[in-house]
Order: C-alpha cells, then structure tokens, then sequence
C-alpha cells in the first residue's frame, strides 16, 4: 500500500521550482556532452534494482533495471537493493528458559528483498533491522519454551521464527524464506548434571536387564533339574559331558564330583 502511495505522489508532479530545476539539469547535461554520460549513465546488474530518488520523490515504474538507465545530476538520487537470498548468522543470545534454566542458542536466517521500493522507503536499513529482530524474536520464542521442548522441538521453533519474522518483515518488502536453530550451549555445571543423570538412568536399566537375566536362568535351571530328576541316567550323561569338555581344553588336572548319594551309602553303612 505504501509502495503505491509513493507512486501516486509521484505522478502528482514535482511542481513549479521542480520542473525548473529539472530543465536546469537537462541543460547542463546537454552542454557537458559527452563527458556528462559518465555521471548520467548507470548499469545495474541482474540480481540488482535501482529506486532512483528525483528531487526526494520515487520515479514512476518503481524499480530500475537490470540494465542501463539514465539520471539527472544533482537531482537524482540512486539506491541499489540486491535480490538475492541473504544469508547471517543471529549472534549467540543468553536466555532464561521457562523453566528457569540458563542457555545460549544461537542461529541462522535466510531471507531476500522481494519489493526494492518498499525496502528503502518504509524502513532506514532493510538489513541491519531484520537482523535485530530476529534476534529479538528468538529470545521471545525460546524464553515461554521449556530446555527439553527446544532441544527436542527445534523444526517446530524455527518456523514459529520464520512465520513471525515474515509477518513483520513483509511491511519492509522483506521475505523471510527460513530460519534453523544451530546450537544450543549449556552451562558445563548443567552438563555434568544431566551426564550423571544419563549415567544414573543407564546403570538403573542395566541392573534391571541383568535381574531379568538371572530370573530367566533361574527358571532354566530349576527346569533342567526337574528334568534330570525324572531321569538319573541323564545325571550320569551330564557328568560324562562335563568331563569330556574339560579333557577337551588339556587340562593337567581333572577333578571326579562324587554323588551326594553315594557318600549317603557309606555313612549309613558306617552307622
């Protein structure tokens, strides 16, 4: 909207003195031909426009170029914008979580002037503004989130950022096209905190792991025993396994159980 009340008071005219001082112009360009070219004659490069400012006002057809284009010295007034993506690194930003801890987080943004007119009238530097709000803006997201929500919600909190940008930047002719959350830092007291929670909860899942482990043996066993119970000619295979794998290893010892019966057998026939 603002873009095209710039044009309509453009081709309101530039009134009396202005016309005059525009015919001066002409006049001093026509008597310093050709040397006159080299301040008249500007090239503006493809990804680039031109907003050219005569006598404080934008010329009609809004931006310029690419190409050559022709201006009036001392009265006109050339502001070149570059179209293509901007890339910059948000600086890092100290910020008390929602859950009252202390982070740094730092960031990068992507964004792209979509309308040169709008970017030099509306706002004094285009760049520099979007820079500090989006620094801005990631202290405001990041501080109503709590540690685990931006560590685990970090696609969701950048394009929170990116649509909150793009919404103020629009009015500056400004396209916000993305915004990624590089690195959260922790304080190094938090750090070992939460290792040695890790370390707490990992040791806790293998003391359970290995009493499942133990409960599971158990079971087997008692029913191994069971089985061999139904069976003493199994004991006795067992035991001639047993002295098969340790004869397997060449071993200089070798070491006979004695059943628990048999020595039964002499104690009641000692008795």
């Amino acid at each position: 909207m603002q873009s095209e009340e710039s044009k309509n008071q453009a081709e309101e005219g530039f009134g009396l003195c202005g016309y005059i001082l525009i015919g001066l112009s002409y006049i001093i360009v026509i008597f310093t031909f050709p040397l006159s070219l080299l301040f008249c004659i500007k090239i503006v490069k493809e990804y680039e426009r031109a907003v050219i400012l005569r006598l404080g006002r934008i010329l009609s057809g809004g931006a310029k170029g690419p190409g050559l284009f022709f201006i009036l010295p001392c009265i006109d007034q050339i502001v070149t914008t570059d179209l293509r993506t901007i890339t910059f690194d948000v600086p890092p930003q100290e910020i008390l979580t929602k859950d009252s801890l202390s982070i740094t987080v730092d960031a990068v943004c992507y964004f792209r002037i979509f309308d040169p007119v709008v970017s030099v009238t509306n706002v004094e530097n285009a760049q520099v503004s979007t820079r500090l709000l989006a620094a801005t803006t990631l202290r405001n997201i990041l501080g109503t989130r709590t540690l685990q929500e931006i560590l685990q919600d970090k696609e969701i909190i950048a394009q929170n950022m990116q649509e909150t940008l793009d919404s103020i930047t629009d009015s500056w002719g400004i396209k916000v096209e993305r915004v990624e959350v590089k690195d959260v830092r922790l304080p190094a007291q938090m750090q070992r905190a939460m290792a040695t929670e890790a370390e707490s909860s990992r040791e806790a899942r293998a003391k359970v792991i290995a009493a499942e482990g133990e409960q599971k043996a158990s079971i087997a066993l008692k029913q191994a025993a069971d089985t061999i119970n139904q069976s003493p000619v199994a004991l006795q295979l067992r035991y001639l396994q047993t002295l098969t794998n340790i004869s397997a290893e060449k071993n200089s010892t070798i070491i006979f159980p004695i059943p628990i019966e048999m020595l039964n057998s002499f104690s009641k026939k000692s008795a």
